[in-house]
């Protein structure tokens, strides 16, 4: 009888180690643009500061802005909080930024709310990827624009203040690099003339670990729409990035084309490119805190 119950413990330690999780696929829950599949440990307050600055070259960029650094396209500032280890939420104020082609500009003045749930791990000799689910809904306390119907910010009702995105992160991490892909989409109670009010996409991210404090991140989210296109003046929204880990707090110095820093700014709205010299500098700092 010992030596078949010591023999169930060594299968099950077996075991055990053979299926250990995976952890820090990601190191924020950000990469650049896009969610990672990273929660939040239950009990954690993560506050984060995001910048984003002017084009550093093109026709608005150079000398005359210092290369976009005395412009503010988009600043977010709010928390997220850990109720679990795979359920957080969380609420932004940002200025809200892009525009269409027309000049049109979309969503300004927002109150962001976002929740994410992680549903999968990637498992050692085990499950092989984890997937999380993002769900933000986006509301702008802006002016209303009165005797113009055309701009997006007449709101003619209350509901056309509102966007919305959900989306599902598929992550894997494979020693020092990660990869991630996110089906999305995208929808806005109030959009253009000939403007799609949902938007699906498919986005891309990746992470590669330099040093023991330093990473490299980039990623991409792809539209699929008949009106937001290359054609019609829209570009991709594209980011890199260095990631520091401080120990304190994660820093993160990026340049991305996109203006917005939210999904239901930088999907919809991006007509800047990397070709034109129409990319920014930006940063973000979090800073977690035990509740």
């Amino acid at each position: 009888m010992k030596n078949v119950l010591l023999l169930l413990l060594v299968c099950s330690c077996t075991l055990s180690a053979q299926r250990e999780r995976i952890y820090r696929t990601f190191k924020d829950t950000r990469v650049v643009n896009v969610h990672s599949v990273e929660t939040l440990p239950k009990g954690k307050l993560d506050i984060r500061i995001s910048h984003r600055f002017g084009d550093m070259f093109g026709d608005d960029g150079g000398f005359k802005t210092f290369y976009g650094l005395e412009t503010a396209e988009d600043v977010a500032i709010g928390g997220e909080y850990g109720f679990t280890d795979n359920f957080n939420v969380g609420i932004y104020r940002a200025k809200g930024s892009g525009r269409t082609p027309e000049s049109n500009s979309g969503l300004r003045q927002n109150l962001n709310l976002v929740t994410k749930i992680r549903f999968l791990h990637q498992e050692n000799e085990g499950f092989p990827f984890s997937a999380a689910l993002v769900g933000t809904a986006t509301v702008s306390t802006a002016q209303k624009i009165e005797d113009n119907v055309d701009l997006i910010q007449s709101f003619p009702k209350f509901a056309h203040r509102m966007a919305f995105n959900g989306s599902l992160v598929l992550a894997r991490k494979m020693n020092g690099l990660s990869l991630q892909i996110i089906p999305g989409v995208t929808h806005r109670n109030l959009v253009p003339f000939a403007g799609e009010n949902t938007i699906f996409s498919l986005g891309g991210a990746a992470r590669y670990q330099v040093s023991r404090v330093m990473a490299l991140v980039a990623d991409v989210t792809v539209p699929f729409s008949n009106t937001i296109t290359a054609d019609n003046g829209y570009s991709v929204p594209v980011g890199v990035g260095l990631e520091w880990d401080t120990g304190g707090h994660v820093f993160q110095l990026n340049f991305t084309n996109a203006t917005g820093l939210f999904e239901s700014d930088y999907i919809p709205y991006t007509i800047t490119s990397w070709g034109e010299g129409e990319f920014r500098m930006g940063f973000t700092i979090s800073r977690w805190f035990n509740l």
